[in-house]
């Protein structure tokens, strides 16, 4: 193929996502364009190379053999620009390209680790870094970590899977809630054996000797994040786990309570998370050590 007619750099791009969304119609809301705009531009890719690179039509997506190579040679040449990008950068003194970061939903009211400052900060001391910010579970965070699709990923991982660096930040104390409209709110003499009797809501995440851990043998309801637990802990219907200082605000209004502080709580150790072979890169080392600044920050407020 001669060099004028190698592909533009935008066409790889939407066909790597194309691949790994399975599909146009599944990458449309990644690239932010229409079925017919992404047909477009494949077509003109497999016409600049002169091969076929995909089925599509009423069987479903799925890559010729020639197409399967075509990625993956077209993942290892992207790699290779962004290294190239990124050693740029470094010459020239300054920090360029993206960060992924993959965090827990509800982690904005925690005071212990104020996330919104970290990156204020990060983006302020490097304007030239897109960031990228996703609210996954905890096992989609370690596998996106490992897929390369996370750069850092924050949260509790309970779980450790090889191959990712672990490092530790604070202890996020969870209790368990009932709600005003819950008949065990104005109820004095409670007990562990009254309490694991009530409709307990769970998050998918959690396994059931995670559940049994927490105190509960089975749950009549599953949530995938702490906002949906929280309105179905408000319904009056079920008790469930919270993190402290995400239900402040509605302790303070009286319209949640603990339940049985003595016995149902515990310590969710969060951790900054990093795959292996990847803590010198420049962009990570920057972010870790402002995150390290403002962790250390809110400890010595929160004992002083």
């Amino acid at each position: 193929m001669d060099v004028q007619n190698y592909p533009d750099l935008k066409l790889l791009r939407i066909f790597i996502s194309i691949v790994k969304n399975q599909g146009f119609a599944n990458a449309q809301q990644e690239l932010n364009l229409s079925t017919s705009a992404i047909s477009t531009y494949m077509s003109q890719l497999e016409a600049t190379i002169g091969m076929k690179l995909c089925e599509r039509g009423r069987g479903g997506f799925s890559l010729t053999a020639k197409g399967e190579l075509f990625y993956q040679e077209a993942l290892r040449l992207l790699q290779e620009l962004e290294k190239f990008s990124l050693y740029t950068s470094q010459i020239k003194g300054e920090l360029n390209g993206t960060l992924k970061i993959g965090i827990l939903d509800s982690i904005v009211t925690e005071k212990m680790f104020p996330i919104d400052q970290v990156i204020g900060q990060f983006s302020q001391e490097n304007p030239y870094i897109y960031i990228k910010l996703q609210v996954h579970s905890p096992y989609e965070l370690q596998m996106g970590i490992l897929d390369n699709k996370f750069d850092i990923a924050i949260g509790a991982f309970f779980l450790k899977m090889n191959g990712i660096n672990y490092h530790s930040l604070h202890q996020e104390q969870h209790w368990l809630f009932c709600s005003d409209q819950h008949h065990l709110f104005d109820q004095r003499k409670l007990t562990e054996a009254i309490i694991t009797q009530e409709k307990m809501v769970r998050r998918g995440y959690w396994s059931h000797s995670e559940l049994a851990k927490h105190g509960f043998k089975n749950s009549s309801a599953t949530v995938e994040s702490m906002e949906a637990q929280l309105i179905l802990i408000l319904s009056g219907q079920y008790i469930g786990y919270l993190p402290e200082h995400f239900a402040q605000s509605w302790l303070d209004h009286k319209r949640l309570k603990v339940l049985l502080p003595s016995v149902f709580g515990y310590r969710a150790p969060f951790s900054f998370i990093i795959r292996r072979g990847r803590t010198k890169e420049p962009i990570i080392q920057k972010f870790r050590a402002i995150l390290s600044q403002h962790i250390k920050t809110s400890s010595s407020n929160s004992n002083s």
